[in-house]
């Protein structure tokens, strides 16, 4: 299997083009928050001391909490393209059996989407020090790492049962281009989820990656929350937490980011399983 996830990482950074569009979602995100996003958000928090990085914070920890998803599913057209050029039945023709292939996709992307995220990381340190931020502690990077990897497990086997139902390159294409469209949507980055309806709230609050999105932004918004609220009562906190997407409301209570975790890593055993179903099926 070592050399099929070696085969399927070549595939992917030797094609820039395929690089490239797994990152457009992010990329979308950054260039709307660089040319008009950052400014009004700033605008709308100038009351609070140290606004800037506060936002800052904000917007690149949802940036973080989607890069797995966008080059991911990037990572896994290897596998519609093995599919559409028949080289998968070449493959099945071999001794290599279907698990091993589907664990090969499987590796190769969550690889792919760790690798990302990390240079996404550094990138989004580089952007918040240059502007007058902080860079993380070394505690603060352990638990973002801790949360990257459980996003990236979670969002690899989300999207590999997803992609595995379809059949032919333009439904992959279109979801691809779909998801990429409303990521920054659904993880609350374009509109901060209190300036939304409830209904669409609760899509966003069962949506996975939100939850990364939270974790994250409760460990990298930290210490801009304590000089920007110092001083403030705890409720102001919570009103603001609540409105950007930093804490959740369920059921009249806020959710623990135990609760989040365990979330995430719930939905990851579930699509587990649905893809060790989806691939007993093929079998059969």
């Amino acid at each position: 299997m070592r050399a099929f996830v070696k085969r399927n990482l070549l595939l992917f950074f030797r094609d820039r083009a395929a690089v490239f569009f797994s990152l457009l979602g992010v990329l979308v995100i950054i260039g709307l928050y660089l040319l008009f996003l950052g400014d009004a958000m700033k605008s709308d928090f100038r009351r609070f001391e140290g606004a800037g990085p506060l936002v800052d914070n904000w917007i690149m920890a949802g940036v973080i909490a989607v890069t797995p998803i966008t080059t991911a599913m990037g990572a896994l057209g290897n596998m519609i393209d093995d599919q559409r050029h028949k080289i998968s039945k070449d493959f099945l023709s071999s001794p290599i059996r279907r698990s091993t292939l589907a664990a090969g996709y499987i590796v190769s992307s969550f690889i792919i989407g760790v690798a990302m995220t990390l240079v996404t990381i550094a990138l989004a340190e580089v952007y918040i020090k240059v502007n007058g931020g902080n860079l993380l502690t070394t505690r603060a990077l352990g638990k973002v790492l801790a949360v990257v990897l459980l996003n990236c497990l979670s969002a690899t086997f989300m999207l590999f049962f997803v992609v595995s139902l379809f059949k032919s390159a333009s439904a992959y294409s279109t979801a691809s281009t779909l998801i990429g469209t409303l990521i920054g949507f659904l993880t609350g980055i374009y509109i901060p989820i209190g300036s939304l309806p409830a209904p669409i709230q609760t899509v966003i609050k069962v949506f996975p990656p939100s939850h990364a999105a939270m974790l994250l932004r409760r460990i990298m918004m930290e210490p801009a929350e304590i000089a920007a609220f110092a001083g403030a009562p705890s409720s102001e906190l919570m009103r603001y937490r609540l409105a950007m997407g930093v804490a959740f409301e369920m059921g009249g209570r806020i959710i623990t980011p135990l609760e989040s975790t365990l979330y995430l890593l719930g939905v990851g055993v579930i699509f587990f399983f649905l893809s060790v179903w989806k691939i007993s099926q093929k079998q059969a």
